[in-house]
């Protein structure tokens, strides 16, 4: 499992207060928190770090590419629009990131980076999904868009990856819909039991699902498949170069080749998605961020390796999550094709539950920026969370106006 650790960099002031300042990166992990607080800062430098990780073992730079001064900073937070985060000129931030395969740390303005040895790693597929993704929909041609967003420019690519991957109408998780793709017109369509509408014609809700919805299937079945992206040429002549040196090493044995030629081609192939989501909840009904939320949680299911980060205000959504992990307990103890499984099912999908050891929820706050885990109860996400909180003040605020009414 990997981790980060962050102080000072951005809204992010002391970190996690406990467990020495690590933020466990779970299969599912989910971020809230106020406005400015840094749970979005938080998930783009994970998604930066995985990245670094990942091209470190498929070969793609040495070490000393990225530790070199100001390359961090000056291009690959850069892509994030990250950059100008750091406090006092870089001296004052310190990030530190431990994955399976390299650990990354930034401190005093200097990256530094060392192997991980011991640990199985799935080279992975990384998606971030940023809020604007609705603008994608709402234009009738979003080839032609003039993006400065570098995340929304990639994530474009793999929204007209996924169009073009359609076959046939793909059901939608709300309002008993469909999705097609009338590819002569390049155009998304909404069809219902009685209308079809363009997509970016559509009401905002679909045009920030179907975005989210489409690529984060196209690339969860992508991994499933164990389909992999076409290699650049400087790949694949390391590929092939890599290869022959095993082949010809006569100090191998035939079972050390075979097993030699396995680990080489996984630092190709592709073996995990790590979907991260910037507020998979926009402008939908409470019901609807139900279905969504059950859905990218079946696509992170299709893989051990894949992991869902998600960054959100919805108490709607962390709710959810405390019903997929109840319902995966109850999966665990409930006999396979029992009356009791076909009832659970009609609740809460099978392939959408959560262990509770592969949750974690943490809360940034923007008036201090420091980060605290929320705490569970038998591994169920507690209710004593901000976003209950803001229904209770609420509730107290309309108790006050009725104290105020019932004294005039």
């Amino acid at each position: 499992m990997s981790r980060i650790r962050i102080q000072n960099f951005g809204p992010i002031k002391s970190g996690l207060a406990d467990n020495d300042g690590w933020i466990d990166i779970k299969k599912v992990t989910v971020f809230t928190g106020n406005q400015g607080s840094g749970k979005s800062t938080v998930a783009k430098l994970i998604s930066t770090f995985t990245w670094i990780e990942k091209a470190l073992v498929r070969g793609d730079y040495e070490p000393k590419f990225f530790e070199r001064k100001n390359k961090l900073k000056n291009q690959y937070l850069n892509f994030h629009r990250l950059e100008n985060y750091f406090k006092d000129n870089g001296r004052k931030t310190h990030i530190e990131y431990e994955g399976d395969a390299f650990s990354i740390s930034y401190k005093n303005g200097l990256l530094s980076i060392r192997k991980t040895e011991g640990r199985q790693y799935n080279l992975p597929q990384i998606m971030y999904v940023p809020a604007e993704r609705n603008f994608i929909a709402y234009v009738r041609t979003p080839k032609e868009l003039k993006l400065s967003s570098e995340s929304l420019k990639e994530f474009l690519t793999e929204f007209e990856n996924a169009k073009q991957d359609i076959k046939g109408a793909i059901r939608l998780p709300i309002n008993d819909t469909e999705l097609e793709y009338d590819r002569l017109n390049d155009v998304l369509n909404i069809r219902g039991l009685d209308y079809k509408v363009k997509l970016f014609e559509s009401s905002s809700g679909f045009q920030s699902l179907v975005p989210l919805f489409l690529v984060s299937g196209y690339l969860a079945k992508s991994i499933k498949d164990r389909s992999s992206e076409s290699m650049s040429q400087d790949q694949e002549i390391r590929f092939k170069k890599d290869l022959q040196d095993i082949l010809e090493n006569e100090n191998l044995s035939s079972e050390q080749k075979k097993l030699a030629v396995s680990l080489l081609s996984s630092r190709f192939n592709k073996t995990a998605f790590i979907n991260i989501v910037e507020e998979p909840e926009q402008n939908l009904y409470p019901s609807s961020q139900r279905a969504l939320l059950f859905n990218l949680l079946e696509y992170n299911n299709t893989n051990r390796g894949n992991k869902l980060i998600i960054t959100t205000h919805s108490p709607f959504l962390i709710n959810y999550c405390s019903i997929a992990v109840k319902a995966g307990e109850l999966k665990a103890i409930i006999k396979h094709g029992s009356v009791q499984e076909k009832r659970l099912e009609s609740l809460v999908p099978l392939l959408s539950t959560v262990n509770k050891e592969e949750l974690s929820i943490y809360e940034c706050n923007d008036e201090n920026g420091s980060i605290k885990k929320l705490e569970t109860y038998s591994g169920i996400p507690s209710d004593d969370n901000q976003l209950n909180i803001e229904f209770d003040e609420t509730n107290e605020l309309f108790a006050q106006l009725l104290d105020l009414n019932q004294s005039l």
